[in-house]
């Protein structure tokens, strides 16, 4: 009896085993489809997590439709990239691949793509996250994927109906959310070592998760444009999204290796004109920096001015507005939280824009501004955070305005990414 336990034991350990490579030797040569993507560093620095997106719609045209899952391999390895398949509209259809790599100094590193049209399940750690959730007076705060408000509601009930007042999104160094209201701002959260939290604190952080290295909310916006939060632009000065007919947030996409938050604003009433507006935010695993996409509709919207920008800190503010290029940088300390005044936190903020987008620059009483238009209707630019609870990172105003010059350099010499089939 024993051996026969023993035996039907052991078949049925190893029978998971034989179904996986029974299901790859079924699928062998039958993929959706296959790539080569060369990813060249052109600099000579090494790059670290460099963000790689396949477009899967011009890469394998019709066929994107059967992808269910994809396996990056990288050189002679013999284990798989983590990656991601996002649909970016919705549709259930696959748009997009994303993986992030290193890549050495003056260096091409070669990845082979396999996209396969069945459902795999290999699991990997997560170095990014996003979600919602809604406010529960039983204290559940269920995970929504979307919601949309009308807009005759009173800000401050938007704000106050969705637990944490907006979409969270984070990578291991940093978090982020934006406001669920008419003034979309971009709060931010730091973190003394890499690691994802928000789902446990939810920007809520008690002085118990604080004191247990889970870090907290390090940034009071007040009427700034905070870290990076887009704004109109009208008589020079920053204006909030108010007068729109609804207003709504929706998570996109969340890990492994980057996550998206999606904002928009249907028919707001800007300088005259009833626009359309999606903001896009997308951050890679590895990265204290997010990618902010704004897409604009109506009738001569590139004519039209906005902004964006860092805030000057409350306590010990150092910042500049650089004179050759789209970078404006703040460092400084400021109380996030009034009902906690002993709690002071050190923070680093840092926007760029680049041409097309790129007006001008301007300081104000709060802010250090990027006036910026769009192009067909699109607006890109990135920001970038760093708090000073983190125990390896930046101590000084030098440091980290370094650091931005750096990261605005590797923005405008970028990986070069080829995809061949």
């Amino acid at each position: 009896m024993r051996v026969k336990l023993i035996f039907v034991l052991t078949i049925s350990l190893l029978l998971p085993y034989m179904l996986s490579a029974q299901v790859a030797a079924d699928w062998k040569g039958k993929e959706v489809g296959v790539v080569t993507v060369k990813v060249t560093n052109p600099s000579d620095a090494d790059r670290k997590d460099v963000p790689v997106v396949i477009n899967l719609h011009q890469t394998l045209k019709k066929k994107a439709a059967n992808v269910l899952s994809a396996k990056v391999m990288a050189g002679e390895s013999k284990s798989a990239l983590p990656s991601q398949l996002d649909d970016l509209d919705g549709d259930l259809v696959p748009d997009e691949l994303a993986f992030v790599c290193d890549v050495p100094a003056n260096t091409t590193e070669t990845f082979k793509v396999q996209f396969l049209p069945i459902s795999s399940n290999e699991t990997c750690s997560p170095r990014t996250a996003a979600f919602m959730k809604v406010w529960d007076r039983k204290y559940r705060y269920p995970y929504i994927n979307s919601i949309e408000y009308q807009g005759r509601n009173e800000p401050l009930a938007t704000y106050d109906a969705i637990y944490g007042h907006g979409a969270q999104w984070e990578s291991e160094l940093v978090g982020f959310r934006v406001y669920m209201d008419h003034r979309q701002s971009i709060d931010i959260y730091g973190k003394p070592t890499p690691q994802l939290v928000l789902d446990k604190t939810n920007f809520y952080s008690t002085r118990e998760d604080i004191a247990a290295g889970l870090g907290c909310d390090i940034l009071f916006a007040g009427p700034s444009v905070g870290a990076g939060s887009f704004r109109g632009y009208v008589n020079g000065e920053p204006t909030y999204v108010d007068s729109v007919e609804a207003r709504g947030q929706r998570v996109i996409a969340s890990g492994p290796v980057r996550a998206i938050v999606e904002v928009w604003d249907k028919n707001w009433l800007y300088a005259g004109k009833t626009l359309q507006m999606r903001q896009r935010y997308t951050i890679y695993a590895g990265h204290r920096d997010v990618e902010v996409d704004i897409h604009l509709a109506g009738p001569g919207v590139d004519d039209l001015q906005f902004c964006s920008g860092v805030q000057k800190l409350e306590l010990e503010n150092e910042g500049f507005i650089d004179r050759t290029n789209g970078l404006v940088g703040s460092w400084g300390k400021n109380v996030p939280d009034k009902a906690a005044e002993d709690l002071i936190e050190g923070v680093g903020l840092g926007v760029v824009a680049f041409a097309p987008y790129l007006v001008s620059k301007k300081e104000d009483t709060y802010n250090y501004l990027t006036i910026l238009r769009p192009c067909d209707g699109h607006i890109r630019y990135h920001l970038a955070i760093c708090a000073l609870m983190e125990r390896d990172s930046f101590r000084s105003s030098a440091q980290w305005f370094n650091w931005l010059q750096q990261w605005q350099q590797q923005l405008e010499s970028p990986c070069t990414i080829r995809v061949r089939k």
